[in-house]
């Protein structure tokens, strides 16, 4: 897959949402939507299963690069430059997500550079709660979203704001990772933070999100 500088390449959490993606009930006729593409790497991979495939970014670079990857790959993928707050409501049957979550002591996530691809506030939650919101508003009834996120983000907090939004979720796949270079840099930061508690932990759990519009 095609990556460029500044655009998110697929890596463990992707492969772990690819996963989770293949195990779906995919037809030619379901409508999917990804919330910030990246390279295009699950948008290409759910398209190669059969979905009719949107994918949003708010990175023009990410837009661009993800459209490259779909005609590399002879995928009919609709790519948009697009914020979550600019979707039509009750539009598809499917969501997915892997969203910026990694934990950072900046109040808010950044507006530029490439620390938006993976910054999502002091929590991780700036944009993993968004997603949330949006896929409720966006899925059709018993649509159904998949999304990746590390445990620091909380994640019965996600089961449980999904919840309040009407959708049932549960946590379908699990993995442990090696920390990359931006949680080794903060470690002493999520260490005092209580998001990482054993002084020598080297590994990251992922978990997949699975929540169906009830």
């Amino acid at each position: 897959m095609l990556t460029v500088p500044g655009v998110y390449s697929p890596q463990h959490d992707t492969h772990l949402l690819m996963r989770a993606v293949a195990r779906e009930n995919i037809t030619p006729g379901t409508r999917l939507l990804e919330l910030g593409t990246g390279s295009g790497a699950l948008a290409v991979h759910a398209a190669r299963l059969g979905a009719r495939v949107t994918a949003i970014d708010i990175s023009h670079r990410a837009v661009l690069c993800a459209r490259v990857n779909a005609a590399l790959h002879r995928s009919r993928i609709t790519v948009r430059y697009r914020d979550l707050s600019a979707l039509d409501a009750s539009q598809y049957d499917m969501v997915i997500s892997n969203p910026p979550y990694v934990p950072a002591p900046a109040a808010r996530p950044p507006l530029r550079g490439r620390a938006r691809a993976w910054d999502g506030g002091p929590d991780g939650r700036a944009v993993v709660d968004r997603v949330c919101a949006t896929a409720a508003t966006v899925l059709r009834p018993g649509g159904t979203l998949l999304m990746v996120h590390s445990e620091m983000c909380g994640v019965q907090t996600t089961i449980d704001v999904l919840a309040r939004a009407h959708l049932d979720a549960e946590v379908v796949d699990r993995g442990l990772v090696p920390l990359g270079p931006v949680l080794h840099s903060r470690l002493p930061w999520l260490r005092d933070q209580g998001l990482m508690n054993c002084t020598e932990q080297d590994k990251e759990e992922l978990v997949v999100i699975r929540a169906r519009q009830i």
